[in-house]
């Protein structure tokens, strides 16, 4: 679910669809995000409030974090932040929180969500800085693998 903030009607951002050029730069900052997570070194995390927030480089260790714990809330560090400073125009701190959602049937896995946050994003339609989110949900087992598929 995309949540630009800011003022307005609070029923007009649920009745407004994103535009084409919207979902495809939010569904790459998804992979993004993913793709740091998995291909940057893994950072210790633990379980925090979100006013102790954990610096990672990854999402790995925020993911191990919530299944053991509940809930995880991180700060994005390390080499991708300047990368998302300069494309999403702002050089707030990308946070991400992690919470558990529901087991799995495979032991040990949980579907869990992640809600991800930067104030102050350039729309580059508007030029108008906004506060992003995204919110995603992944299955993920405490091994640091994804469910198996099916049973052999």
């Amino acid at each position: 679910m995309l949540d630009r903030g800011g003022g307005g009607k609070p029923h007009a951002l649920a009745q407004r669809r994103p535009t084409r050029g919207a979902r495809e730069r939010f569904a790459w900052f998804s992979r993004a995000l993913i793709l740091v997570g998995w291909t940057l070194t893994a950072t210790l995390a633990w379980a925090a409030a979100p006013s102790e927030r954990v610096p990672v480089t990854t999402l790995r260790p925020l993911l191990i974090a919530a299944l053991a714990h509940g809930t995880a809330y991180g700060t994005l560090v390390g080499e991708a932040v300047p990368f998302m400073t300069q494309h999403f125009g702002s050089a707030a701190p990308i946070e991400i929180d992690v919470r558990t959602l529901h087991p799995l049937p495979q032991p040990g896995c949980q579907r869990l969500e992640i809600t991800t946050t930067q104030r102050a994003v350039i729309d580059p339609k508007t030029a108008r800085a906004q506060d992003a989110k995204l919110v995603y949900q992944i299955n993920y087992c405490r091994n640091g693998d994804f469910p198996q598929v099916g049973s052999p």
